[in-house]
């Protein structure tokens, strides 16, 4: 067993849970549909993180790998992104990309759960738990699907989160969101930079890179929705008044 290859994707997958339990925690209490959608992404880098860390402990096995290409290579950018979208564009836009992603997830299903593979072209050492790799996939067409996927996803989420740390530092409201909006873009862009250092042969540069993704976005989250004490002192003046009535 790889430990490297193992405690950081174990780590991206613990964290990554216990990120989806706060986000679906807030969805229970506030509800709105980005919020659910933001939980299933993060429940689908959860996935692929134990996915990684599987491998990198008992090596091939085919289902983890196409549970990792459904969920972490393909479909968590896009559905995290997704809820961005929910968020920020208007409901009819919103909606109709759901229901292309929908159709196109279901798409990306059949095609993974059908596809040929070829565990030699998983890594270079299989043995030492190289680094999970879309390679293994005989079957053509289907890797295609991931960039169309992953663009999508980091555009909504990236741009989403870029723009609303504007609008808040432009109107110089709520400036710990501008923080944490920030966290969350830059936290969204690092598996990409990993995955491009991974293709020119940084051993572990994914990994990491997923690893610290999930962590900047998950403390941007906990900064972004934090009430600061302006707010705190509202709401308890606010319940104070109802009491007194």
């Amino acid at each position: 067993m790889n430990l490297f290859n193992f405690l950081l994707p174990f780590v991206s997958c613990i964290v990554s849970f216990v990120f989806t339990l706060f986000i679906f925690n807030r969805y229970l209490k506030r509800k709105g549909a980005h919020l659910l959608l933001w939980g299933i992404g993060m429940a689908f880098y959860g996935i692929g993180g134990f996915c990684e860390a599987f491998f990198g402990a008992f090596g091939w096995n085919s289902t983890i790998f196409r549970l990792w290409y459904l969920f972490g290579a393909i479909l968590v950018a896009a559905w995290l992104g997704q809820g961005t979208v929910y968020l920020l564009a208007k409901r009819r836009w919103a909606n109709a990309f759901m229901i292309l992603l929908s159709l196109a997830s279901i798409y990306a299903v059949v095609r993974v759960f059908t596809a040929q593979l070829d565990p030699t072209l998983m890594g270079t050492n299989l043995q030492a738990g190289g680094e999970m790799n879309g390679k293994a996939i005989l079957t053509s067409g289907l890797r295609v699907l991931t960039p169309f996927f992953n663009l999508y996803g980091t555009v909504a989420l990236v741009g989403g989160a870029a723009w609303s740390a504007y609008i808040f530092w432009r109107k110089r409201v709520l400036l710990h969101r501008v923080i944490g909006n920030i966290f969350i873009a830059v936290g969204a862009m690092l598996p990409a930079f990993g995955g491009t250092f991974s293709l020119l042969g940084i051993k572990g540069a994914l990994y990491l890179s997923e690893m610290l993704g999930t962590v900047l976005m998950f403390s941007g989250f906990i900064r972004a929705t934090a009430p600061m004490k302006s707010e705190v002192q509202v709401v308890t003046m606010k319940s104070e008044d109802q009491a007194i009535s």
